[in-house]
Order: structure tokens, then sequence, then C-alpha cells
């Protein structure tokens, strides 16, 4: 067991979170374990412990569920079972029956999936599958809960007897309540149960013409109910029938008992794992409740890093209620082992303490703690913490007092395996004097040392974590504009109280503030107003640095898209080239091919026609290299896709064009009259020809090789006739 005061269970709350968690066993048994749950210091009982609920926690995840390991108490049957000639209860046996089965159940899914559960697998090493518990139970006892009749041979006969007389009195009674109806002895309910035994209802005035014994009668006293005289005799037979049986039973769960004795080491074993394996259960439920894992312990090193800690109350009420809650990131190394936390009341200070001592008892107890998983914790052998005033009358002990009883405690208490936490250090005395004193002791415990977290406004105590190496200030940030907690540890600078500024934003007239300042030491003032400025400006540095690493991922990601951009506008380019390439060597051979074609329209010759294409042929193949079918094949395919890729966005480009000529505004030219000689082209043409005549609106148009006719409505003026000098 930890060396942890009762005292630092209650200041965080320890027991709260006992409760909580023992609401997800599911044994009473279970849960008043969880309720007595104290922390550990002996690290391989511990990190097996933590293990385990890790399993199990990954269990609610996958899909190699855990079987129920629902169980009955038999804490108080232990203690009956050693003693000798005692006799256990059929329901016992039952229980122990369901036990066993839970069990072998238990340890056939965790011999399966080991590999998945190696650390519960290891809690099952003194437990073996037990078959013969249940074979035995099953063949006493059947599922009812019912001594079975061939439990013993003895049992069998006397049953088999009872069985027969009860039939026999059946039979006797029937007989009777025919003969006394037929001579109308019996009331019309004819018969009736008197302690479990059939009686007639005989009408009072005849009951001395039945023979038999009055069993009773009705509240008017109209009826008698009697036991016929047969019946009452065959009842009596089976009285002592069933007395035997009753001992014969006690017999056979006696020699059931006697069975079960040398089994009870292992019973208790079987017990033992089952009331684990729900304590185990419940936290790792607990654990999936307020998000929880198993941080890495640091073996070598006390080192803590706890990256997004939680404090698990404030989770769980601020769930509740709809509210946010902030995570803190804190740091503990050999290096930086004292932490002073200062800032304004009400930004959190006090959370931040009370969260790291909590964290760091839950993970002490077995439990996982609501960090992120890059976090690293140790583990400590005392844990103490100075929280409240905690003044009391009866006592005769104000807060300073009480404060100075405490510290002498840490000071006998504290070494190099302590994790102190103290809220206010030095308050409750005069500032300077208490100051004063709470340095010298903070002093002390960095020699120790030990490892601890302090929250206060003294400067003094700001500055000598500012002096030593193994310390560090921090603060709880404060917006200075609203001046408003951010709830945010910021570690490496001393925090500011605030004081003044809180006093202004709450309507402190200003003429008493600056009295106040003047009232107090100048330089006080300053170091304060110094720290305050300090840490605007580094929130500020905060808020720029955000900004800029916002851009710089926009740029960097603008930059990779350019890149990749250029990479497809580059490849496209080469391959554009590469069929404008092939396109102008074929325009090159067509015109050849039809230079020779002109040649023979005009003399009609084949012999050179011939001539000129095989040698126009066998230039061109003197140009290609031997290439393989498939690299042709390949070739052709690619040609063939960018010629559709060219052709699609020809499409799109066409498009375009021509929804800027519909959008484009059109620009009136001032109209030309047209006349013999001009030179003119088509408004969709390139080609430009000369006006021979001019009929009706129409235009002969001579190209040189050809003539048209066009409407001059279609015709645009390019240059005017040539007037020839006389």
């Amino acid at each position: 067991m930890a060396k942890i005061p009762k005292k630092t269970l209650e200041d965080l709350e320890y027991f709260e979170v006992l409760r909580q968690c023992s609401a997800f066993a599911i044994t009473l048994l279970g849960k008043e374990a969880c309720l007595s749950i104290l922390p550990l210091t002996e690290e391989n009982q511990l990190l097996r412990d933590l293990h385990a609920v890790s399993e199990f926690r990954s269990s609610f995840e996958n899909e190699n569920r855990i079987p129920n390991h629902g169980f009955e108490p038999l804490t108080s049957i232990f203690s009956l079972l050693s003693i000798e000639n005692s006799v256990l209860d059929i329901s016992v046996f039952r229980t122990i029956a369901a036990n066993t089965e839970t069990t072998n159940t238990l340890l056939f899914f965790l011999e399966k999936f080991k590999t998945y559960y190696p650390t519960l697998f290891e809690h099952t090493d003194t437990l073996y599958v037990d078959k013969e518990i249940k074979k035995t139970i099953d063949q006493v006892i059947d599922r009812f809960g019912e001594v079975r009749d061939n439990a013993s041979d003895s049992l069998y006969m006397i049953r088999k007897q009872i069985q027969q007389l009860r039939s026999k009195i059946s039979s006797s009674f029937n007989k009777a309540l025919s003969q006394y109806q037929t001579a109308d002895y019996l009331d019309d309910i004819r018969e009736s149960v008197i302690d479990n035994r059939r009686v007639l209802a005989v009408k009072a005035m005849h009951r001395r013409k039945v023979k038999g014994a009055i069993m009773g009668s009705s509240k008017t006293g109209s009826i008698v109910f009697m036991e016929p005289e047969t019946t009452n005799a065959q009842n009596r037979e089976l009285q002592n029938l069933v007395f035997e049986e009753g001992e014969e039973i006690k017999k056979i769960l006696s020699q059931l008992t006697d069975y079960f004795r040398p089994h009870l080491p292992y019973l208790k074993q079987q017990h033992e794992f089952l009331l684990g394996l729900d304590v185990i259960y419940a936290k790792a439920r607990y654990a999936k409740e307020i998000d929880a894992l198993l941080p890495s312990i640091d073996k070598k090193q006390k080192t803590i890093k706890y990256n997004a800690a939680y404090h698990p109350l404030l989770l769980q009420s601020h769930r509740l209620e709809n509210k946010a809650t902030y995570p803190q990131d804190v740091l503990l190394h050999p290096e930086k082992r004292i932490i002073v936390i200062s800032g304004p009341n009400a930004g959190g200070k006090s959370i931040t303490l009370k969260t790291m001592g909590l964290l760091q008892l839950m993970l002490q107890s077995g439990m996982l703690i609501p960090v992120h998983e890059s976090s690293t914790a140790c583990l400590f052998e005392q844990i103490l913490t100075d929280i409240g005033d905690n003044q009391s009358i009866e006592n005769h002990l104000s807060t300073y007092s009480y404060r100075l009883k405490n510290m002498k405690y840490f000071l006998r208490k504290c070494n190099a395996n302590t994790l102190f936490l103290i809220d206010e250090f030095g308050t409750g005395s005069d500032p300077e004097l208490g100051g004063a004193l709470a340095e010298v002791i903070l002093e002390d415990f960095y020699e120790r040392e030990a490892f601890g977290i302090i929250t206060t406004h003294y400067s003094n105590l700001k500055a000598l974590a500012n002096e030593l190496p193994g310390m560090v200030n921090a603060n709880m940030q404060f917006d200075n504009k609203t001046l408003e907690p951010v709830y945010k540890l910021m570690m490496g600078e001393a925090g500011s109280s605030f004081t003044f500024e809180v006093a202004q934003k709450n309507g402190l007239p200003y003429s008493l503030i600056n009295r106040a300042k003047k009232k107090i030491e100048r330089g006080k003032v300053r170091f304060d107003a110094t720290i305050a400025k300090l840490q605007k400006e580094r929130s500020q540095m905060m808020k720029t640095g955000a900004s800029l690493k916002e851009k710089e991922s926009k740029a960097a990601a603008e930059s990779d898209r350019m890149e990749t951009m250029n990479a497809k506008l580059k490849a496209k380019l080469v391959s554009y080239q590469e069929l404008f390439d092939h396109n102008q060597r074929m325009i090159v051979l067509g015109n050849k091919i039809n230079e020779i074609a002109e040649r023979f329209f005009e003399n009609n010759k084949k012999r050179p026609l011939i001539a000129e294409l095989l040698q126009t042929i066998e230039s061109e193949n003197a140009k290609r290299k031997r290439k393989s079918a498939a690299v042709s094949k390949k070739e052709r395919e690619t040609k063939k896709q960018l010629n559709e890729e060219v052709k699609k966005e020809l499409v799109v480009v066409r498009k375009e064009k021509k929804n800027q000529k519909k959008q484009a505004p059109k620009l009136s030219k001032p109209k030309v009259n047209l006349k013999v000689g001009d030179r003119v082209r088509m408004f969709d043409g390139r080609s430009v020809g000369s006006i021979d005549a001019i009929e009706k609106q129409k235009a002969v148009v001579n190209y040189g090789m050809f003539t048209t006719q066009v409407s001059l409505d279609l015709l645009d003026f390019v240059e005017a006739a040539k007037t020839k000098k006389k």
C-alpha cells in the first residue's frame, strides 16, 4: 500500500472517483471492492493491474468480447464449509455450479485469445478447468434445484413408495367423495384443502354419519371439513415417508458437502478471480466513460508528461451541464521537477493542481486516466497535499497554524520519491513574513529532490523558480483585453495577479487604485506590471505565430498545387508538340503527293507517277526506325488518345470562343458602298477576291482559280479598286 495519507485522498476527491467507478460493477461484492481500492506503490503488481484494465477496455471496441463474469457471492459459505459436520443448502450447490461454469467459460476464452489479453490470461495462472464440480452437483441436484430421485437407492425407494401411497390416498378419497355425495351428505362445494390435505365439505347436520376426522369448519358453522377414515390413516403413513425422505436428503447433502470440503481452497481462488475480474471490468467501464487510457510508464526516471489531461470529476459534471472542459498540458522531469503556478484568482490554478494529483492517485490505483495517448507517467511512493484552509475551532487551529503543522509533516516525509501539491503556498500570515518562510521551505523541498506543484501569488517564490535550475514558473493565461480566464497553463513564465486591472474592471474608482499603488513598494508594482506586460506580449506573439503557421500551410498547399499543375502542363506540352510535329510531317507529305497528282493530271503519264510515289515512300521509310509491333501499337494508341484529347479541348475552346463572340459587343463598322473592282472577303472566310460585277444586291467575286456569286451583305470590304492613270 502506498504511503498516502487519508487527507490527501480527501483533498483530491479520490473517494468520489471510487464511487463513480463502483457504479459500473455488476455484483454487490464488486461495488464494495471498488469502494475499498487504495493506491499501490509495488510496481509489478500495479503495472499488471493497469495492463489488465487496459486490455478489458480494448475488448469493448473489438469483436472478441469477454464473456459475462457475473457470479453469486460465497464468502459466508466458505466459513460454514470450514466447520465440521456442517451441511450446505441446495441453493448453495447451484451457486457453486454456476460460478464454476462461469469460470470455465472465461478460462476457455482467455486461453483462446491470450494473444489479445495476455495480462488477463496471467490472472488465471492458479486456476484450471474443473468439470467434475458441476458434474457432481448435476448428478445430485436437477436444474430446478431439487434433489434427484436417483441420488441414492434409498431415496429412490422412498419416493416410489410416496408416489404409490399418494395414488392410494387419491383413490380412497374419490371413493368416499362419491359415496357421501350420493347420500347427499356433502355441501355444494363438495371438497376443500386444509394443511395440504383433501377434506370433505360435510353438511353440519350429517357430520355424525361420516366416518373420519374433523379438520375444521366454515365461519358460519354450516359446513364441517372432514378427512375420511381410510384417507386419514394413509396420510399418517405418508407423513412418515415424507419425514424419511427429508432425512435421506439431509444425508445426501451432507455427503455432497463433505465432497466439497477439500475443494474449499480452489473455490476461494475461483471466487477471488471472479471478484477481481468484476473490479477490473468496473475500472474499464469507467475508463470508457471518461475517455481514459493507459499512458506509457517511465521506469528509468521520474517523468510526468500529461498532454490534454482532464479532471475526471469536472469532465463528468460539465458533460451533464453541457459545459466545455479545458484540458491541461503539464511536464515534470528531473531537470524541472517543481512547478510554481501563478496568475489571477479563478484562473484554474487549483484545478490544475488537483488534476495532477487525482490523476496520479488514479494511476497508482490501477485506473486509466483521461489524457492523450502520447502522455507519459511515473510512480511515487508518497503523495502529499496541502489544499484548503482547514480551520478548526475544536482543535483551536487557525489557517496558518494548520498549514505550519502540515508543513512539519511534509518536512518529515518529503524525499526524492515524493510528489507534493500545495495550494496558495504561504498564505494565512503576513505576506512578507509568510512569503519568506514559504521560500525557505520550498528551498528545502528542492534540496531533497522532491517533485511538486505549488500555486502562489508571492513574487519571491516566482523569482526563486526563475533562479533555481530544477524549478520552472508557469502561469494560468488571462485574456488581457476582457480580463477573463483562458484556463490554459503556460510553462516557463510567471503570471501576473492582475490585481489592479481586475479591480478597475469591476468599477473601483481609479483614484483609489492609484492610491493603493502608492501604498505598496514601487518595485513590486513594477515587477507585477512587467510580468503582465510580458504575458500580453507572449499572447500576441502566440496569435501572430498561429496566423503565420496558417498562412505557411496555405502557401505550402498552393505551392504543391502549382507544382502538380506545372508538371501536368509540361507533359501536355510535350505531347502536343509531338502531335504537332507529326501533323506537320503529314502536311509536307500531303503536299508532295498533291504535286505528283497535279503533274499526273497535266501529262497523264503513269510511269513517272509510280516512280515518284515509290521514291517518296522509300524516302519516308528510310526516316523511320525499325520498331516492334507492340511499340508501334502503343504509339498509335497514344496518338489516338492525344487526338481525342485535342478534339475535346478544341470543342471546348470553340464553344468558349462562340460564347465570347455572342457576348462581345458588336462594333458597327461604317458601311461601304461596294463597287466593281473592290477587293473583298466573306465575313467567315480568309480568302480575298475582287468584284467582277454587281447585280441585284449580289456580287460576282473572282478568287483567281474560281468565281462565285455572293450576297453583298455577306462581304467585308478590304481594299478599294485601283484607279488607272490616264
